[in-house]
């Protein structure tokens, strides 16, 4: 091969620059003098990632908001196919983003550069028809959950089982008792970590009904009770305040964190989270959780017509039944919630049964991911 390996990458949030920043990583120590280039987060650019637009240019949810977005988007997509068409990179990897990716993927395969996708598109959830869309766009999908893979063989594409990387980041045992310390937060209080998103979208449909869940479980059930709030940016910690300020909600215990989900996690009791990533972090802390998500009521409709999963949240349909609750949409009401969440924390012979759940996931996930992904990138090079 080549001096230097040119490897192009589109990450559209932060798990996929997550996942990214691990991969490019690993695949450093292989191919010493590859360069990477493309759209990227923080972390990847910490890896040396040469970021052509930030990543927060396409981290958007559900169809209304992607329609509000989608000249900016699409023009990004125009240019960045032009150009990696006129350099033609030896590979190129799209993390996760299927909207945005999977029909650059078709146009760069097309075009004779070879494609891989690193998080299959949630294909046994709903629009399962994008099947045929993906073995057009790529040369193999990198898979990060057991029950893929048997449906990309049924297709005919090639697919590499590769875990989830929070699964190796993530110890197998959270001590409650050191987290807190650290925290400094007493071992007696009742904790609920509350996760309402890492997107300013997640956070104008969750916020309030997050802090007025709060506000209810101080002064109906647990008076005591203390909440802690990781946030991912400044302005989703701004719109938390502002919700804490519109509901009348200052007297209430929040500890905001930035950043800093899984310390929330392992200090917590039981956790409120927004559907999404975080819930499994919250599985692999083995930590009882109520899954909860709004989005717009048009997106909602539309995806509950295609879904086929009973579940929305990671962690059931990883186990194939409910483990942890779900409350989604006109059933999130603060009152629901609450009740929930109490429920979890009062019973504590249930939260050892989802614990040892959680853990058979865990082990499960576990598997070297970033080298497994790095060792596929590079046979698909070679």
């Amino acid at each position: 091969m080549g001096s230097s390996v040119r490897i192009a990458m589109v990450a559209g949030e932060a798990s996929g620059d997550l996942l990214a920043s691990h991969l490019i990583a690993s695949l450093k120590a292989k191919l010493p003098d590859a360069i990477f280039y493309g759209i990227g987060g923080p972390k990847m650019q910490a890896q040396g990632f040469d970021a052509w637009w930030p990543m927060e240019k396409l981290a958007v949810m559900g169809y209304v908001d992607a329609l509000k977005h989608y000249r900016e988007i699409s023009g990004i997509r125009r240019q960045l196919k032009k150009r990696l068409l006129d350099i033609r990179p030896d590979i190129f990897i799209g993390v996760d983003a299927p909207d945005f990716n999977l029909g650059l993927e078709t146009n760069l395969k097309s075009a004779g550069v070879k494609t891989i996708h690193y998080v299959s598109p949630s294909i046994w959830a709903w629009r399962g028809g994008r099947i045929k869309k993906i073995a057009k766009a790529v040369n193999r999908v990198l898979a990060l959950f057991p029950m893929e893979p048997p449906l990309y063989e049924k297709a005919h594409i090639p697919v590499t089982y590769v875990g989830h990387p929070l699964a190796d980041i993530i110890p197998l045992e959270t001590s409650q008792r050191a987290v807190r310390e650290m925290l400094g937060i007493a071992r007696d209080v009742p904790v609920f970590a509350l996760l309402p998103g890492s997107r300013k979208g997640e956070l104008e449909m969750m916020a309030d009904t997050f802090v007025q869940t709060a506000k209810i479980i101080r002064q109906r059930f647990l008076p005591n009770a203390l909440f802690v709030v990781p946030l991912a940016t400044r302005e989703t910690r701004l719109q938390f305040e502002m919700a804490i300020y519109q509901q009348q909600a200052a007297d209430i215990p929040f500890r905001l964190l930035f950043g800093h989900a899984q310390e929330a996690l392992g200090a917590a009791d039981v956790s409120l989270v927004a559907s999404g990533t975080a819930t499994l972090e919250a599985a692999l802390i083995k930590r009882p959780m109520v899954i909860t998500y709004k989005i717009a009521k048009l997106s909602y409709w539309i995806m509950k017509r295609m879904a086929y999963q009973a579940f929305v949240g990671l962690p059931n349909v990883l186990a194939g039944r409910a483990i942890v609750p779900e409350i989604l949409q006109d059933q999130a009401t603060p009152e629901n919630l609450a009740e929930a969440l109490v429920g979890l924390y009062e019973d504590k012979e249930n939260a050892a049964a989802i614990a040892e759940a959680f853990t058979e996931i865990h082990l499960q996930l576990r598997q070297n991911t970033a080298e497994k992904a790095a060792n596929a990138v590079i046979q698909c090079l070679n």
